[in-house]
Order: structure tokens, then sequence, then C-alpha cells
């Protein structure tokens, strides 16, 4: 299963400080706890206050939960009072609980409001930003983000049902949506590409992950682990481009010959190829068949 693949991956100091970025329900938390010694510690965020709620289920002195998105994984880390940390598990998207409660807007399946943050205490709705984006924007959003490829007329036909009434509802949304999408994958609904766009729009995903990658690299220790699983083409872009990045040895000047002791050296190393799902763990969680585990390492610098 990726949760032990997870955990391994992270090769756990019994003594370590690690960061969990996406608490979630807490299934990675409590993994990780289980295999700490009394002097580790795990530092557990999330920027949804219901994951946050849920953390409180947990009690181990060992364990502490921070309300913050992973892109403030600095300042989380800074106020613990941790100089740095041992690893940090991010694991992307959006949650099976934020999925499977209809209320916050994630799905097309049933009819809610339409709200789609993962912070509900912050932020402007999904309903809020479809009805203030024009059909330029509307359109580059769907595009880029759901990598669709009728968004112009999902755009369109967005535009033309809100100056009938305002779009408020996930059922709404589909419905226009499928009205505007001529033909689909099999087994895939007309509408999962346009709420994917306008959910990584709202709460900002990808800016967001990119900031966070860039923060944990500096938090991480010689020879601490980075461990990532994404849900979609887009995240795991970004992940694989920062590793693939991290693992190479900085450009050095041009025509100036260098002696090797003085070649820039790779901040990180990868671990291991890419991995994915079982069978038997895509069966019982088909939402896994898309999961892609991606490690790297701090590599000592030098002057160490």
């Amino acid at each position: 299963m990726l949760l032990e693949a997870c955990i391994d991956a992270l090769a756990i100091d019994p003594a370590g400080h690690y960061v969990d970025a996406t608490f979630g329900r807490g299934g990675h938390s409590r993994a990780l706890l289980a295999r700490l010694g009394p002097e580790g510690r795990l530092l557990a965020l999330d920027r949804d206050p219901d994951a946050i709620a849920a953390a409180a289920s947990i009690d181990d002195p060992r364990f502490c939960a921070m309300h913050a998105a992973f892109a403030d994984i600095g300042q989380a880390v800074a106020r613990m009072g941790w100089s740095h940390i041992d690893g940090a598990l991010f694991d992307l998207g959006v949650s099976s609980p934020q999925i499977d409660n209809t209320e916050r807007g994630f799905s097309f399946r049933g009819n809610a409001p339409l709200d789609m943050r993962m912070d509900t205490s912050t932020g402007i709705t999904a309903a809020a930003w479809i009805a203030t984006a024009d059909e330029h924007e509307l359109k580059e959003v769907i595009a880029r983000y759901g990598e669709e490829r009728f968004a112009g007329a999902i755009a369109k036909q967005v535009v033309a049902a809100r100056r009938e009434r305002p779009i408020e509802s996930t059922g709404q949304l589909a419905a226009i949506v499928g009205a505007a999408v001529r033909t689909r994958e099999p087994g895939q609904d007309p509408a999962t590409r346009t709420f994917q766009a306008v959910r990584i729009h709202v709460n900002q995903e990808l800016a967001q992950l990119s900031r966070a990658l860039q923060s944990t690299l500096g938090l991480l220790a010689p020879g601490a682990r980075l461990v990532v699983i994404a849900f979609h083409s887009l995240e795991d872009r970004i992940v694989k481009q920062f590793m693939r990045d991290a693992a190479q040895p900085a450009a050095g000047l041009p025509r100036m010959p260098l002696r090797a002791a003085e070649l820039p050296q790779p901040v990180m190393e990868i671990i291991g190829r890419p991995q994915r799902a079982l069978p038997s763990e895509t069966r019982s969680n088909p939402r896994s068949r898309s999961a892609i585990l991606r490690v790297a390492r701090k590599l000592p610098s030098r002057e160490a």
C-alpha cells in the first residue's frame, strides 16, 4: 500500500522531527507516530478546519497539529522551535472526506453550495469567483488547470447561464458544463476537469505547492527525506521538476574553467523510481489509481 510505502520512504529516525504537511484525517500521522520513539516529534499541518478538529483525537505528547497551509511550513516549524526537520510528507490534492462531504462543494455528485475552499475560514468561494471572472479568465483557468479541451465552450456557457441567474450550486455548474462538453472519456463525468480546475484556482494549489517544496528544502537536515504523493499530472509535474532540478548541479559560469572541487553540487538525490498504488489498493480505493509517489533525499553540503 502507498501508505506503508510513504512511511518506509521517510527512513524514520525514532528520535527525529517530522512534518505531515497534509494531515487530512490522520492516516499518515498515526502510521508515522507508530514508528517514532519517545523522543521523536511530529508536526501535522492542514488548512482545513475540519481536519484540525479531527486531529484533536490524537492524544500523544509527541504530536502537534496546526491550522496552516503547507506553503507556510517554514513559519510552522519555527513556531515549534525546531532548527531543522528529519523528513516531510505531502499527500496532495483534495482529501476523501472533503469530496464525500457534499456540503463542501468539491463534488459534482449531488447539489450543494459551490464553495470548494480548503480553508473555509478565508478566501473567496468558487461561486464568488465564477460570478466575477470574465470569459477569457474562465477559459484560461479551465484549460490550464483542468486540461480541458472544451474550455472555450464551457466558459461561454457559464457566462450565458449567469446572465439568467447566479451560479451558486454544484448541481448548476455540473449541468452547465455537461451541456457544453460534447464528448468525454468512458466513465468520466463531463464536469470532472472543470471542477478540478476551479478548485485548484480557488485554493491556489499549484502556487502553494511550489512555495512549500522550496521552503521544505531549506528545512531538511542532511540525509532527510522529502516524500510526495501527487494525484494529477499538474501536481506531479511540479514535484518531478523540483526534485530533478534539486538533483542537478547548478550551472557553472560560461567559459570559466573550474576545478572539480569548485563545481556546484546537487542539493538532493532522487531515491528510487516513482511508485503507484498496487492493484489490490486501487480496488479498495479507486481514487488511488492516479497516485504517484516520489522520494528525494537532502544531500550534505560540501562544507559539512
